[in-house]
Parts: structure tokens; sequence; C-alpha cells
């Protein structure tokens, strides 16, 4: 079963979810990708969740990206109906090109019960990855617009993608995020920007909360603390991680034959059980 909402309200999931973000203590926020691993990961302590795309998309059989706006929102609907903690959605670039699509798109999700969501500047064009900055901020100021004018005030967060799409331009970054905070973002990211040194030059060039993604080659969580981060989430990689623990028994028991593969369960088991109890 999964552990309901109390009659804590939107509003209120928002408003503590944004003062979860404190530079130098981190929220530390991992992705869910379904129902089962929302309310496991709340069960062992977490003060907020995030969906992730990627996750969601390979629970289905897919690739990220190739989940459709609908079944997106319906699904991050009912992650943050599935737990008592904040949920934060990967609304990807919000399934549209222009500003009142992406609105609408934001509006929905606000609908749906979410505490924060996110918009990215990843144009979906392989050959043109990143929206002009002037086309990406009018994005956000419309995103933060109907994050912030609705029935709950939820938490923005702005995400520049130059990292992620072979673009590693810290300048560029941070006037992007500048941009996006004085456009009305809440949280600014910018994803696998994690050396130390630009994480400094960021985080002196803003005034808003910044998030960071664990991923291998980036400081670890006390380090990033020690930087000022206020919040670190882990995108699809705990689902990912699931599918390779999946793997390795699967091979296990195909090509030896052992069962090995119980030492997990005992952990899974127990973490389950305490988990789904009515």
């Amino acid at each position: 079963m999964t552990k309901q909402k109390s009659q804590t309200t939107q509003a209120e999931l928002a408003t503590q979810f944004l003062a979860l973000h404190r530079p130098g203590e981190p929220l530390l926020m991992p992705n869910a990708w379904d129902v089962g691993s929302a309310v496991l990961l709340a069960s062992l302590g977490f003060e907020a969740l995030a969906s992730t795309s990627g996750g969601f998309a390979t629970s289905k059989g897919r690739l990220d990206g190739a989940m459709g706006r609908d079944e997106v929102l319906a699904h991050v609907a009912e992650l943050a109906a599935a737990t008592a903690v904040p949920l934060s959605a990967d609304l990807e670039n919000c399934f549209a090109d222009d500003p009142e699509g992406v609105a609408r798109t934001i509006a929905d999700a606000v609908d749906g019960g979410v505490a924060g969501c996110s918009v990215e500047d990843f144009s979906g064009d392989e050959d043109d990855p990143i929206y002009d900055i002037g086309l990406a901020a009018a994005r956000v100021e419309a995103a933060a617009a109907a994050a912030h004018d609705g029935p709950a005030r939820i938490v923005l967060t702005a995400r520049a993608e130059n990292y992620i799409h072979g673009r590693p331009d810290l300048a560029d970054t941070i006037a992007r995020l500048q941009a996006y905070q004085a456009a009305g973002a809440d949280v600014l990211f910018a994803p696998r920007l994690d050396d130390p040194g630009e994480l400094r030059q960021l985080m002196a060039a803003v005034d808003l909360p910044v998030s960071v993604l664990a991923a291998p080659g980036a400081p670890n969580v006390a380090e990033l603390a020690a930087l000022g981060v206020s919040r670190i989430s882990v995108g699809g990689a705990f689902a990912v991680a699931a599918y390779g623990a999946l793997v390795n028994a699967a091979t296990e028991l195909r090509e030896q034959g052992t069962y090995g593969y119980w030492e997990l369960t005992k952990i899974g088991g127990r973490a389950v059980r305490a988990a789904f109890k009515s």
C-alpha cells in the first residue's frame, strides 16, 4: 500500500520544499521512477523526491525523451499522490517550444499536485540543442507565472542543459542561469556542471539556490555542501542501477546457475515490507 498524503496541502508542501534548499546543507533529493520506488525512498527518510524522465521511460521499455506529455503528467500526478513528501516533476522541456505551451504544461502539473517542477532549455533538436537565450528566458518567465500564480505557488527549477549536450561553456551557462533568475525561477540547475572551481564561479554570480547532479567525477556530498550547494539529485541513476542489479541477477542465474542475488533480496525484502505495509 502506498502511504497517502495527510492533510498537508499542496501549497504547504511547496513552501516546505523551497525551505529545504539551504546553501551548505544540501537537500538530498533522489529521483523515483514509479510509485513503488517513491514510497520506498520516502520510507528511507528522504525529505523530498523528484521524478525522472529517463527512469520513467525505462519502466515503460523506452528511452529517455520517448514519453508523451499526457503520459508524463499522469505519471507525476501519481507520484505526487503516493507519499507525504514534496515531489518535484521532471517535465523535460515542457513538451513545447513556445512560452505559451510551456505555461500550459506547468499549469497542468500544478493541477496534478506537484510541489515543484523543472523546465529545460534543451530544444530536442540534436543539431541545435539549446534554445536561444532570449527564447529560453521567455519560456522560464512563462513557466514561473504558471508555477507561481496558480492555486499553489510551486517551486520552479530552471535548467541550463549546455553541459549535457556537448556545450561545456561556463560563461554562457552562467548568463543563462542569471537570465532565468531574472525571469522568476526559484532554483537553478546546470546538470553535469560539477567542477568545484566552476561551481564557485556560478554560485558567486547568482542569488538563488543551486542544484547539482550526483554523477561520476562530481564532488561528494560533503564537498558539495562545503561549496554552498543547496540541492543534490541523482537523475535516472537509481533507476538504471536497479536495472543493473536485475541484469547481474539474471546473468548469474543464466550463466552460473547460482543464486547469490538472494543476498540483495534480504535488503530489498526488509525495505519493501517496512515501506509498503498498510
